[in-house]
């Protein structure tokens, strides 16, 4: 399998998922919306869907020309980071 082949199948592993994700989180908002946030919870779900679109397209493209290292290296140190502020204490 190729590594475009391999980013393109996870990501299609988590449409199911993030799909149920969504329709839970929906149900267990949906008694305490009103007309108005109609629209603004659609404009949301529809803007997600295209900024995710541009993501994953951007994403498979690097995967595709430089392989899975960059990526792994960025979340490794993206995570070090998050788990440095997190662990670090509040800042005052």
């Amino acid at each position: 399998m190729s590594r475009k082949e391999a980013a393109e199948f996870s990501f299609f592993l988590a449409v199911p998922t993030l799909a149920g994700a969504t329709l839970v989180k929906t149900l267990g908002i949906v008694k305490t919306l009103d007309s108005s946030h109609w629209g603004y919870l659609g404009a949301g779900m529809v803007l997600s869907f295209l900024f995710a679109l541009m993501a994953i397209h951007y994403f498979i493209r690097l995967v595709s020309r430089y392989g899975f290292k960059h990526f792994g290296i960025y979340r490794i140190l993206l995570g070090l980071t998050i788990l440095y502020f997190v662990y670090s204490g509040p800042v005052t």
